[in-house]
């Protein structure tokens, strides 16, 4: 029979993707301190590495903190860290697809895709099907409800009026900025499709958006993006951080799902992000590229 009650802190698992810097980071720090098993991943080995110390520097009794490496635009990577997942827990309560950014321009990967889709969508995508088989093990232990997926979107979407059907890597007519506000749409439509997947699994799925954050998000962006971020007022990471963890603990947000949050309270996301043809045509578009890729 499942709990009536959800299982202790330290029984719990979240998996957070880009986790060694920025909004990740404080997320992970503040699911460590409430005594959750925190399995973070990021890209590069230095800041990994600094960020599994920060973690654990903060965590509570009882907590445990696991970081995995791995380059989430090839999607090879991403199978790989979703298999040392599974090596580390049979069970993940809560995945937290936070990982990925902007590009100053185009990059394709070894495997052949436009890196800001990849990172951004693909690798979300990919990993919360890999993951799939321990978030359901989890919500067979658990409330309904209480197992959730997280998408970290952006209000960028509103910028992008569809998705481009005809070119969703836009390698024939590439703008950095547009590719990012793509992949951000392409996150909500991924969440809503989800989320009409899993109904009736005990599975909650949500997005939100951040906000204007002060991380290293644009370091990678073109010179206009750099000079955005670097005019205007920016929150400190903690502040989505509380977002995600209410969104990943709070009771009433375990049923209702593809919902989309900002700022702890619910909004609307644009039109465009609420089509359900879209949401399905996007699932099977995305199936298709990574089926490509053996």
């Amino acid at each position: 029979m499942p709990q009536t009650t959800p299982p202790p802190a330290s029984a719990r698992t979240v998996v957070i993707t880009g986790a060694s810097s920025g909004i990740g980071k404080a997320s992970a720090e503040a699911f460590a301190r409430m005594g959750w098993h925190v399995i973070g991943t990021g890209r590069t080995p230095e800041r990994c590495a600094d960020a599994e110390e920060d973690i654990r520097a903060v965590a509570a009794p009882g907590a445990r903190v696991d970081f995995l490496r791995g380059d989430f635009s090839e999607m090879a990577e991403v199978k790989r860290v979703a298999g040392e997942i599974a090596g580390l827990t049979d069970q993940v309560h809560v995945l937290v697809n936070n990982a990925g950014g902007v590009r100053d321009g185009l990059y394709r990967t070894s495997e052949g895709l436009e890196a800001t889709f990849a990172a951004n969508h693909l690798a979300a995508f990919l990993l919360t099907r890999e993951l799939m088989p321990l978030l359901e093990r989890a919500a067979q232990d658990s409330p309904a409800g209480t197992v959730r997926v997280i998408a970290v979107s952006s209000s960028a979407h509103m910028a992008c009026p569809a998705m481009n059907w005809d070119d969703l890597m836009m390698l024939d007519d590439f703008a950095a900025n547009t590719a990012y506000c793509h992949a951000k749409l392409a996150n909500l439509l991924f969440t809503r499709e989800l989320d009409r997947r899993l109904a009736g699994s005990g599975i909650a799925t949500h997005a939100m958006h951040p906000g204007r954050v002060g991380t290293n998000f644009a370091s990678h962006g073109d010179e206009a993006m750099q000079s955005y971020m670097a005019a205007n007022a920016c929150i400190p990471p903690e502040s989505p951080a509380r977002t995600i963890v209410w969104m990943a603990t709070a009771p009433e947000l375990g049923c209702g799902g593809g919902r989309y949050f900002h700022d702890l309270a619910e909004t609307e996301p644009a039109p465009q992000a609420r089509d359900d043809e879209a949401a399905e045509r996007l699932w099977a578009e995305s199936e298709r590229i990574l089926a490509a890729l053996g």
